[in-house]
C-alpha cells in the first residue's frame, strides 16, 4: 500500500465552504496518468491538482477534471500554491514572494503577497491571451436556454491556457436565471475550439469594473465551476482588448448560482494599447488534509 498527502482548499475565498474547492495530492511522483485520472473521479471536484518535481521550475502540476487532464485552471493553481506554503514547501521570506510552476502550457510565475491579516494573497500570471474563433448568436443562445437578444457579440474563445468560450449577457438577471441546456452544450463544445463557456455580464462599469459570471463544463464533467480563475483572467482580457472597462484592474464575483461565492481580482497588463499578461489573484482556505490510500 502507498499514501500520498492530500488536502482539500477551497479558493478564491476566505470563508470555509465557499469559492471554489480543488483536491491537492503532494508527492505525486509515481502515480500514472490512469491512477490520477482515477484520483480525480473519485474526488468529484471540478480539478484535482497533483504536485510533483521539475527540473525547470519550482514545482510541477498537472491537473485532473472527473474525464480528463486539462492544461492549465486558475483555482487549483491557487488552491495548490496556498496548500504549499501551509505545508512549508514554500517560504515567505518577504511582502512579496515569487515562485515558478511548470504546467502543460509552459512555465508561469507566482506571486505571493502579504496581506494586512497575514493571509497569503496569491496572483498568477496567466499566458498571453489569444483570440480565436466567434460564434453565432443562435446556436450558443439554444445551449443556454436564452433569446439570441439577451447576448451581446463578439461571442468569442479567448485563450490564457485553457480556450474558453467569452458570453456576455446584457444584464445580471438573466444570468441569475439562466437554466442551460447541458447536453446541447456538450454538443457545441464538441464540435468547437473551446474546453468550456464562461457566461458574465457587466455591473457598474462606470467605476470600478466588476462582473458576475458562470461558468459550464459539462463535455469535462462538471456541469457548473462554482469560480473559475483561468476564465475570469480570459473575461478580463476580452473586456479590455474591446474596450468595455476603462480599468486595467476588475473584481468578478462567481458561485452565486451554486451556493459557493467567491471572488477573483484581475489584472490585464497593457503596453501601447497590447495586452502583455494577464493576472488572477485571490485568497484560499484549507478544508481538510490527510492521506490517499492506493493498494
Amino acid at each position: 500500500m502507498r499514501t500520498f498527502p492530500i488536502l482539500q482548499v477551497d479558493a478564491f475565498t476566505e470563508a470555509a465552504f465557499c469559492g471554489n474547492p480543488a483536491a491537492i495530492v503532494l508527492d505525486a511522483q509515481g502515480l500514472s496518468n490512469e491512477q490520477m485520472q482515477a484520483i480525480a473521479q473519485e474526488m468529484n471536484l471540478s480539478e484535482t491538482a497533483f504536485v510533483l518535481p521539475s527540473d525547470v521550475a519550482d514545482f510541477r502540476l498537472r491537473f485532473f477534471t472527473p474525464r480528463k487532464e486539462i492544461p492549465m485552471a486558475g483555482h487549483p493553481t491557487i488552491a495548490t500554491v496556498h496548500a504549499l506554503i501551509e505545508d512549508g514547501r514554500i517560504s515567505l521570506t518577504a511582502a512579496h514572494t515569487r515562485v515558478t510552476l511548470q504546467l502543460n502550457v509552459g512555465v508561469l510565475p507566482v506571486e505571493i503577497r502579504t496581506v494586512p491579516d497575514g493571509a497569503p494573497f496569491i496572483v498568477l500570471t496567466q499566458q498571453r491571451p489569444e483570440f480565436l474563433r466567434t460564434y453565432p448568436r443562435e446556436p450558443v443562445a439554444a445551449a443556454l436556454n436564452l433569446a439570441p437578444a439577451h447576448i451581446i457579440e463578439p461571442i468569442q474563445t479567448v485563450n490564457t491556457g485553457t480556450p474558453q468560450l467569452m458570453v456576455r449577457l446584457h444584464d445580471a438577471a438573466t444570468l441569475e436565471e439562466m437554466h442551460p441546456d447541458f447536453d446541447r452544450l456538450v454538443e457545441l463544445t464538441e464540435r468547437s475550439d473551446f474546453f468550456s463557456v464562461h457566461v458574465f455580464a457587466l455591473i457598474d462599469h462606470t467605476r470600478q469594473p466588476r462582473a458576475v459570471a458562470r461558468h459550464f463544463a459539462p463535455a469535462a464533467g462538471v456541469n457548473e465551476d462554482p469560480v473559475t480563475g483561468s476564465a475570469s483572467g480570459a473575461m478580463g482580457a476580452y473586456l479590455v482588448h474591446y474596450g468595455l472597462v476603462d480599468s486595467s484592474t476588475l473584481v468578478a464575483e462567481q458561485g452565486h448560482a451554486v451556493g459557493r461565492p467567491g471572488r477573483v481580482h484581475v489584472e490585464v497588463v497593457t503596453s501601447h494599447g497590447v495586452i502583455e499578461a494577464v493576472k488572477i489573484g485571490g485568497q484560499a482556505i484549507t478544508i481538510f488534509r490527510g492521506q490517499l490510500l492506493l493498494y
